[in-house]
């Protein structure tokens, strides 16, 4: 049986080494997006003028009044002292075209006191300019920038998803490689750090890997969670737990709305979400709102200015509404609904570390690069182990017409 394991672990770690080390080490970068990308850019996230903030809404008026082809799609509803507000905007359909406006930018940074834009930048743009470098970073970590297929597949997603999988499963066999004797487990946990090189590299491998077992079971489940979602992870969890349905599969947003009705305004529906918060016992006040318009859906997440990333927490509640009708048609709040729901709204925060705040980032990060050098040990043993195997072929066939002689 070890033999054949063997052989599973080196296959399975060959194909699957560069997508880990690549996504490790991004990861480990990614754990701090938010404070990187302000140090990189101050201009585009630190707000100049000290006068009072406008309200959000006002301003989201003010920009789409300003530039007619904007419409804004994400807004954050507070305000963080001293910063920017970062809006996600698309472009309105052109009347002439009937397609969007082309504006070469998705996200831009508001001075919350003036309305003033101060920034603007395609977030997510396959670019390494300082503007632009952590939102790759970011993007490049789930995606590797591979093409969307014409049906809509998410090509580097699946991919990085099928190596998630294929890593879940290739963990479990290292373990059991990892102690073939249970008389000498003592040795798969150590070091030989002053014997040094390759059998440094090969405990690296080995003992690094039993030290971090449990984390790196983690991170691969959550990873499976965070490109596979819908395929994958609510099909397996649902044999378990009963999941709540999303939004996107509520019968009234696929029903036809007449051709005369237009979606409720952003103030209508934020005061929709905060008397709902408010009768649902909800610990914070509409943080944020979005819409997609191809669903007729907003949502509205729910936290304090500068928390959308609910550090310290396992997700913030989000509440959904249909645009036209103003019903509520679904929502997720951390800690309500059934096991299975608990389960999938903590895997973000479980994945990004950031449900442990900030020890759990510091982890996240060491683990990222536990993940790189992993992969890279990985390689380097079985590189060593090729080239003995075929040095002792080649000493084999040397040896062979010698004998005959």
């Amino acid at each position: 049986m070890r033999p054949i394991l063997v052989r599973l672990h080196r296959w399975f770690g060959i194909g699957t080494a560069l997508f880990l080390f690549v996504s490790g080490l991004t990861g480990a970068v990614i754990a701090w997006n938010q404070e990187l990308d302000a140090a990189l850019n101050p201009g585009f996230f630190y707000a100049r003028s000290p006068a009072p903030a406008l309200s959000s809404l006002e301003l989201a008026n003010r920009v789409e009044a300003a530039d007619p082809r904007v419409h804004v799609t994400y807004l954050p509803l507070g305000v963080v002292p001293g910063r920017t507000l970062l809006m996600r905007v698309e472009g309105r359909l052109d009347p002439a075209t009937g397609q969007p406006y082309t504006l070469g930018f998705n996200q831009i940074a508001v001075d919350p006191a003036t309305g003033i834009i101060r920034g603007r930048r395609d977030w997510g743009a396959l670019s390494l300019r300082r503007l632009n470098l952590m939102p790759f970073l970011y993007q490049f970590h789930y995606t590797l920038y591979l093409p969307i297929t014409g049906s809509g597949i998410a090509i580097g997603v699946w991919l990085l998803g099928v190596v998630a999988i294929v890593w879940l499963f290739d963990s479990v066999i290292a373990l059991v490689l990892a102690f073939p004797s249970l008389r000498t487990w003592r040795k798969s946990f150590a070091f030989r750090v002053r014997r040094g090189g390759y059998a440094l590299v090969f405990d690296l491998h080995r003992s690094g890997g039993v030290w971090v077992w449990g984390l790196l079971g983690v991170i691969a489940v959550t990873s499976i969670s965070m490109n596979l979602e819908r395929p994958v992870m609510r099909p397996v969890v649902s044999i378990f737990s009963r999941l709540t349905p999303g939004p996107e599969t509520n019968p009234e947003l696929l029903a036809p709305h007449p051709a005369s009705a237009k979606p409720l305004s952003r103030e209508r529906i934020v005061e929709l979400a905060s008397a709902t918060g408010h009768r649902m016992k909800l610990n914070a006040e509409p943080g944020a709102t979005f819409e997609i318009a191809s669903l007729n859906l907003y949502g509205v997440g729910y936290f304090k200015p500068g928390g959308d990333y609910a550090d310290g927490s396992p997700g913030n509640a989000w509440l959904y509404w249909d645009a036209r009708t103003g019903h509520e048609v679904g929502g997720a709040v951390p800690g309500r609904g059934t096991a299975g729901d608990t389960f999938m709204q903590a895997q973000f925060s479980l994945h990004s570390g950031r449900i442990f705040g900030l020890p759990g980032r510091i982890l996240v990060s060491f683990m990222g690069v536990m993940v790189a050098l992993l992969s890279a040990t990985g390689l380097v043993i079985w590189f060593k182990k090729l080239m003995a195997r075929r040095s002792a072929a080649q000493r084999v066939k040397t040896v062979r017409p010698a004998v005959l002689r």
